[in-house]
């Protein structure tokens, strides 16, 4: 092996062990405390991504979370959905973390505007550099800087099941107050629908390690009937892979 695949091994084999997560796919903390660079530290990964000639959010689904394709297949769904078919003019993300949705979301539209909400500065900077995305001041439960109803889509991807109940339920009130009529909201959230027991035996034994607190369940209907409440109807929804899992994208429409 030559001295730099050794290298390219040895942050692999690094970051696999700071993750210490035998399977999970990559979690975006939102508290005000750290962000996704406290698990996905920003240097080592764009080193690694570097060395592997992949581009981060290919290099973390494919060497990092062992799927493969995982990002673009929830983007491919959202296309045949329709998602993006209205050209969004402002997108909102919360916890984009590596960029990885951000990247892939900004080939199917080009929206004027493109808020995020993160709160791991390394990777802040990297993605306004990188995509001139707006980034907007956040303690991690508030889309306070964003005004009522002036967002087409906003969209959060392997957030809600790496937070607390608590904060995922704010979330979704502040997303609904974002969201102009006729906008889309999507996210995923682990549903009864990802709990066979099966899968919760592979949970028990495989994942939690240091890291109890994730995933985090929510009860789809839940969901379903809190954004009816906030004048939002669920559209679509379908399973998105989370590393020897799955969660549930579940799409709204804000009506008028």
């Amino acid at each position: 092996m030559s001295a730099a695949a050794k290298g390219t091994a040895a942050v692999r084999s690094g970051l696999k062990k700071l993750l210490g997560r035998a399977g999970f796919d990559i979690v975006r903390s939102t508290n005000a405390r750290g962000g996704v660079d406290d698990f996905l530290p920003f240097e080592a990964t764009m080193r690694a991504a570097r060395s592997s000639g992949l581009s981060v959010g290919d290099y973390i689904d494919e060497v990092m979370n062992g799927t493969p394709g995982a990002t673009q297949a929830t983007i491919d769904e959202l296309r045949g959905l329709g998602v993006f078919a209205a050209a969004p003019s402002t997108v909102l993300e919360i916890g984009p973390g590596s960029g990885r949705y951000l990247e892939k979301t900004l080939k199917e539209c080009s929206p004027g505007r493109y808020e995020i909400y993160e709160t791991a500065a390394p990777w802040v900077d990297y993605l306004v550099d990188t995509f001139e995305v707006v980034a907007q001041p956040t303690a991690g439960c508030s889309l306070a800087p964003t005004p009522d109803g002036s967002v087409d889509l906003v969209q959060a991807h392997k957030v809600f099941n790496t937070v607390t109940f608590l904060s995922a339920s704010r979330y979704f009130l502040e997303m609904a107050r974002v969201t102009r009529p006729g906008g889309r909201i999507v996210f995923d959230v682990m549903t009864e629908t990802c709990l066979d027991p099966a899968t919760m035996r592979a949970w028990a034994t495989k994942g939690g390690a240091g890291h109890d607190s994730y995933p985090a369940a929510m009860p789809r209907q839940a969901c379903v009937d809190l954004f009816a409440t906030l004048g939002c109807a669920l559209e679509a929804s379908f399973p998105a892979r989370m590393g020897f899992a799955s969660t549930e994208v579940l799409v709204f429409g804000k009506g008028a």
